[in-house]
């Protein structure tokens, strides 16, 4: 799937299928689950029924009147379905963008998790859950699974749409490989972790194109809303009719209101533009995730990511670059620097992040120093509960990690930890750098300092989100200090530093606990237990299957920045579906000056003085507002799919604006509208 491909709001591939969509929606059982535009629909067939019965003859209007409602309020349940229909084709259009990544591919199964053990070819609708396979360059990945054996380079632009190729390989939080992906260089030997029909592929198509989409909570709350509206206005349209009879028989002048009017005043009166695109707004939501290349499981959690307000955000990879290297060995009272290179370059060949590496590196560009052969090692690798790697050779034990850690480690062995040390530790951190303290055996051998940049732009996104009520958090495993000067660099609201993924579970529970959403990002098996404790739980497509099933998003590009924008996505979903609510019942509000006069002129002759629009007989100011009724679905389409443009702006400035462009502009344009079709319908004479 491309992610810099934007489906037009009305493809002309689109269009056909979401137009024949529409009146398969016409059943009652479709309809049904719209309840507001349900009344729409038993209006339509209701006046439909009176038109019929006005051409033989007992129509209590002309029947051409009553066949001109009928039409347009058929229309106006059309236009609706029209909307959802093609809210669901743009999602099901990039599912098959997903679709045509799934390959029936020729697999090399293995008969033991080893890359030169025997092979056996099979199809890989053939695999199933458990089963080891070998990639070699130029292959297609067969099924989504685990690397267990080598490094390689993979093409995943068949899913993420970026052309760079990424690294995949064993151990750590890039282990994750999807099917359909290919091997650009090298070897992978992969155990399977879904059976055909369950893997990622699978499971995102099966879920965009789910015509029956839950309702999320506020979703729900708002049509209960709706239904209430309606159905008041239902009860005032039903014990009008008898009451108005029986007002003329007093009077003795006047005439009774037409059934025909009442189902138009119902229909008017009723919230039906926000009823009509409530559910393409919904769908149109996941649609815009899918276009930022998030894949979301379900509306509710679009929805939450729009009500989020605390953001837990990891600071590598997303506050800062992510490049963070080893730049400096800064050795300790009478230690050679070399010996210190030498020293640090053993303790990280047993580790695989990205600093561990970096360190290696160093000692190798400034030191000559090369990864060497021990004979009888015990490596000691890198986790994230322990913070520190090292090796055991001989009788030497050379550790390096976070200070305090290597401080209860030195502690331990009755050693103490020198106080130049802690000073140079105290220097690099208040430099925004990470350090991390060598020792062998007890003695400590000095410091290396690890730097990262903060992003560009950074500060400027989490005062946005300041505005709008959101507290940032970062999330770090660095000491405090270092935490902090990241922390103030890049404007962060608070940080959680030498964090565990117990301490990140704790922080979610306790937030939550007062009330908030949360949100966080994940790649990690570790990360698991707070992703599922999270509102919001952005899973990397490169992270692990523990996390991208504990989340309830997978974002394809693997981009922990990601998160900022997908919380941006939510809130214009609720932006949209807040804006075209103010713009409906400012509709109706406006559209009673316009509909009621005429509704009720004739039985009621004072009510001529409500009659500001002075429009020209009550059957063209009933008849244009039905029409007018109809048409505005069609002109809000556009803004449901696309959604309102994005602000950052508290949940005061954004009602202000609401009433001030939505509301205001529901309560003019109708008027202008509805005078408009009424001048049109006079001047062609079809009233």
């Amino acid at each position: 799937m491309k992610k810099t491909r934007r489906l037009p709001l009305f493809d002309p591939v689109l269009i056909k299928p979401a137009l024949i969509n529409a009146f398969k929606k016409l059943t009652p059982q479709a309809q049904w689950r719209n309840p507001v535009m349900f009344i729409v629909w038993v209006g339509s067939v209701l006046t439909t029924i009176l038109g019929i019965d006005a051409l033989v003859g007992h129509g209590e209007a002309p029947a051409g009147f009553i066949f001109t409602i009928a039409a347009w309020l058929w229309f106006t349940v059309l236009f609706a379905n029209f909307a959802e229909a093609l809210a669901e084709g743009r999602g099901k259009a990039q599912a098959a963008a997903l679709r045509g990544a799934r390959k029936n591919i020729i697999a090399k199964k293995l008969a033991e998790p080893k890359h030169d053990a025997k092979i056996t070819a099979i199809d890989s609708i053939s695999l199933r859950k458990g089963d080891i396979v070998l990639i070699e360059a130029g292959d297609f990945i067969p099924a989504d699974g685990e690397v267990i054996e080598g490094v390689a380079s993979v093409d995943e632009s068949a899913i993420t749409g970026e052309s760079a190729p990424v690294i995949r390989e064993s151990g750590g939080d890039f282990s994750a490989v999807t099917g359909g992906t290919r091997i650009l260089s090298d070897w992978l030997v992969i155990r399977v972790t879904a059976n055909p029909g369950e893997a990622f592929l699978d499971r995102m198509i099966a879920m965009v194109e789910n015509a029956k989409r839950k309702k999320t909570p506020n979703e729900i709350a708002l049509t209960i809303l709706l239904i209430t509206l309606t159905l008041i206005f239902l009860f005032v349209c039903v014990t009008l009719l008898p009451f108005s009879i029986y007002s003329i028989k007093s009077a003795g002048s006047g005439s009774p209101v037409s059934i025909t009017v009442l189902v138009a005043l119902l229909v008017c009166l009723i919230p039906t533009t926000i009823g009509g695109l409530l559910s393409a707004i919904g769908v149109a939501g996941m649609s815009r995730m899918m276009q930022v290349n998030v894949i979301a499981t379900s509306g509710r959690a679009v929805e939450a990511a729009g009500d989020v307000d605390v953001l837990l955000l990891d600071k590598t990879g997303t506050i800062t670059l992510g490049n963070r290297q080893a730049s400096a060995f800064l050795p300790a009272t009478n230690v050679q620097i070399k010996e210190l290179a030498d020293a640090a370059q053993l303790a990280s060949l047993a580790d695989e992040t990205p600093e561990g590496r970096s360190i290696v590196v160093l000692a190798k560009q400034d030191f000559g120093l090369r990864g060497r052969e021990l004979h009888n090692a015990i490596f000691v690798p890198f986790t994230a509960q322990t913070r520190m790697s090292g090796v055991d050779f001989g009788d030497r034990k050379i550790r390096k990690g976070a200070a305090d850690t290597i401080r209860a480690y030195i502690e331990n062995l009755g050693g103490t930890f020198p106080g130049s040390i802690e000073v140079l530790v105290d220097q690099v951190s208040r430099r925004g750098s990470t350090p991390l303290v060598v020792a062998d055996g007890a003695r400590v051998l000095g410091v290396i300092e690890l730097k990262d940049i903060v992003k560009g732009g950074i500060r400027e996104r989490f005062s946005e989100l300041r505005k709008m009520g959101i507290k940032t958090v970062m999330i770090t495993g660095d000491n405090r200090l270092t935490a902090a000067a990241i922390a103030a660099e890049s404007g962060v609201d608070d940080f959680l530093a030498e964090a565990k993924p117990e301490d990140k579970l704790k922080l979610i529970r306790e937030y939550q606990a007062q009330g908030r959403l949360v949100a966080m990002t994940g790649d990690g098996t570790n990360d698991a237990p707070a992703l599922a404790q999270a509102d919001v739980a952005v899973a990397m497509n490169s992270g692990t299957q523990a996390a991208k099933e504990a989340g309830n998003m997978v974002d394809l590009d693997s981009n922990p920045t990601k998160l900022i924008e997908i919380v941006e996505t939510g809130k214009q979903m609720l932006m949209t579906r807040g804006a075209l609510t103010t713009f409906s019942v400012a509709n109706d509000v406006a559209k009673y000056f316009a509909i009621i006069p005429a509704a009720f002129a004739t039985t009621y002759p004072q009510l001529k003085m409500l009659d500001i629009m002075h429009l020209n007989t009550p059957a063209s100011a009933i008849l244009a507002a039905v029409i007018f009724n109809a048409v505005i679905i069609v002109f809000l389409i556009p803004l449901a799919l696309k959604g309102v443009k994005y602000q950052a702006l508290g949940a005061a400035s954004l009602l202000r604006k609401n009433l001030l462009i939505y509301g205001l502009g529901g309560l003019l344009v109708p008027f202008v509208g509805i005078k408009l079709i009424d001048v049109m319908l006079v001047f062609l004479g079809l009233v």
